[in-house]
């Protein structure tokens, strides 16, 4: 069985996310960025644990992919703090959505690539973080396609066409 998985997102930690919001705009000139700050999940699950996790994000649209920015407010252990200690930034995942979530989870498993964390909305699983890192030298986020995901990225997607270049960040509900 053949297994494609299209990138459809990059992911960057950084350490102040309003000031990678104005350092991406002023050296790509995209926009507009959609932010979501301390994003509330029902539960984290951190390498099988219980894990707490405070952090914020903004997305935004370039070309074919999405690119989403990261700050991770606390120094609890976490598969952004796997790579990237407080005050350090750089690619972190890449994120793909599989027709088969578990399916896509077992085959990363049985190539030595485990679930760093797992993250649980309101509405259950919607994600997670594989440590793709011996494989290609970041994670790979694996998305459960809910609706929810599909509405933030055609919202962002289609945000992107029509910005007139004036509202550089747009504030969005974090528990959606």
């Amino acid at each position: 069985m053949r297994h494609f998985y299209p990138i459809v997102q990059n992911a960057y930690v950084v350490d102040d996310l309003d000031e990678a919001v104005e350092r991406w705009h002023a050296a790509l000139g995209i926009g507009p960025f959609f932010v979501r700050r301390h994003l509330r999940l029902e539960r984290v699950v951190y390498r099988g644990r219980p894990a707490r996790l405070d952090f914020s994000a903004a997305y935004v649209q370039s070309g074919a992919i999405m690119v989403e920015l990261v700050q991770q407010h606390d120094d609890e252990p976490s598969a952004f703090r796997d790579m990237f200690a407080s005050g350090q930034q750089g690619l972190h995942h890449v994120a793909i959505v599989p027709d088969d979530f578990e399916g896509c989870l077992s085959r990363y498993n049985r190539m030595g690539c485990p679930v760093a964390a797992e993250m649980h909305t309101c509405a259950g699983r919607g994600a997670a973080l594989v440590d793709t890192r011996r494989l290609i030298g970041h994670m790979t986020e694996v998305y459960l396609p809910t609706p929810g995901l599909q509405r933030l990225y055609s919202e962002v997607e289609q945000a992107s066409r029509t910005w007139d270049g004036q509202r550089l960040r747009i504030e969005i509900d974090p528990s959606t």
